[in-house]
């Protein structure tokens, strides 16, 4: 991949994971009659991992690559979960929130550091 198009790649990619923690915070207060179904943490499980993959094995493959989808993910969740549109506030102090907050923690922590993994064994390393 050249390098004219991997910074508009690697854009379009922080996007998505700004539009999922939109989604994922949408989604986590989701009740099904009186039972909770966080349905946001599902979604933070299989979406993060993913991006943090692709951006550092497809796009941008640096350590900081790795991390900028789990520094976006966090940023986005603070910013939209505690300063929502219209002042709504779209993480409350509950137990929902908090499982929201410590999946995608672990499993972004997981992901970037098998990416840093990969990285420094060169396995993912592509020559353009």
């Amino acid at each position: 991949m050249s390098d004219v198009t991997r910074l508009p790649l690697a854009l379009v990619l922080l996007v998505i994971s700004v539009l999922l923690v939109a989604f994922e915070l949408m989604s986590q207060m989701l009740y099904i009659g009186p039972v909770p179904v966080p349905l946001g943490t599902v979604i933070v499980v299989v979406s993060l991992p993913w991006l943090i993959h692709t951006t550092a094995t497809e796009i941008l493959p640096t350590p900081a690559g790795a991390a900028a989808p789990l520094v976006v993910w966090f940023a986005a969740v603070l910013v939209l979960g505690f300063f929502g549109p219209g002042g709504d506030l779209l993480l409350p102090v509950n137990w929902e929130s908090l499982l929201l907050l410590v999946a995608g923690a672990v499993t972004g922590v997981v992901s970037f550091r098998r990416a840093l993994d990969r990285l420094a064994d060169g396995r993912d390393r592509r020559v353009s």
